[in-house]
């Protein structure tokens, strides 16, 4: 049997320039990303069935959906801190991307880490997900301010009522689609050479290393992801206090794919768990 990860080498032949080849033919590249897409697809559902999971599973060069398991992944829902990223560069846009340095305290700052994480910049603050820094960063935001960016990036466009912590996944006011989420975290990657893109990143990378995200990384050493987990309100009819979201990309130097999942009652930390396996399995 011909293992996911085969036909993903196979893929990656194809696409590599070769002076003796020429270039890559188009009909060989097309077919071996539609059995790629199948295999992953039929993986992912065989291994994973429990319906408390959701995922979509996409080309992080070209953002081509891949295979999907996510009922009315087009409707807009609270997608808890995976909007973080997105409040970042909004802001930077307000302030020449100049981004401070905050301490976090914790209960008293309003972080969901009750010890607080201490001096914290967005770097660090992405990779631990931090809500104090964010209720900071974002305290003078409004749905203007952020306009653009949702734009730029393909995102559902925010109430014009939103406002503060909202646009961070403080709330349930700022609603995105899954999909579109998910394609903003391509172009996010697609961006990296801008200096706010690249620190966003960084924290990614340091999420799944020793942040919220780690679990990734541990299910796929030694190969190294990109990670930024959420927890959001339920909005599954069996109803639960949150839903846990990750978004991953891997490999971290360059990623070729994006698994976003989501899994019902728990936190962002423990999808991520979910998320490496997942990809693991792709990748055995």
């Amino acid at each position: 049997m011909v293992s996911v990860k085969h036909i993903l080498v196979v893929l990656l032949i194809l696409l590599t320039p070769v002076v003796s080849r020429g270039r890559p033919d188009t009909g060989q590249v097309n077919a071996a990303r539609t059995l790629f897409a199948q295999s992953a697809a039929q993986a992912l559902n065989r291994d994973f069935p429990d319906a408390s999971v959701s995922f979509l599973l996409l080309d992080a060069h070209t953002g081509r959906l891949l295979a999907s398991r996510w009922k009315q992944a087009n409707v807009p829902i609270p997608l808890g801190s995976l909007a973080k990223p997105f409040a970042a560069l909004a802001y930077g846009e307000q302030h020449e991307f100049h981004y401070p340095v905050h301490i976090c305290r914790g209960s008293e700052t309003g972080c969901w880490r009750p010890g607080g994480h201490g001096d914290v910049d967005l770097t660090s603050a992405i990779a631990f997900s931090c809500n104090s820094y964010f209720r900071f960063l974002t305290s003078d935001l409004t749905a203007a301010d952020v306009l653009p960016t949702a734009s730029q990036f393909g995102l559902d466009p925010p109430d014009s009522s939103t406002h503060g912590g909202e646009f961070a996944g403080l709330g349930t006011r700022w609603r995105i689609s899954p999909l579109r989420m998910a394609h903003a975290y391509v172009e996010l990657v697609g961006d990296r050479q801008r200096p706010a893109a690249r620190q966003i990143l960084a924290g990614m990378q340091q999420s799944a290393m020793r942040g919220t995200g780690a679990e990734v990384d541990r299910a796929l050493q030694p190969e190294t992801a990109l990670v930024k987990t959420g927890t959001a309100a339920c909005t599954h009819s069996r109803p639960a206090p949150g839903d846990g979201f990750a978004v991953a990309l891997v490999p971290a130097e360059d990623p070729r794919l994006l698994l976003m999942v989501r899994v019902h009652d728990v936190p962002g930390s423990v999808a991520a768990r979910t998320a490496g396996r997942m990809l693991r399995r792709i990748e055995e």
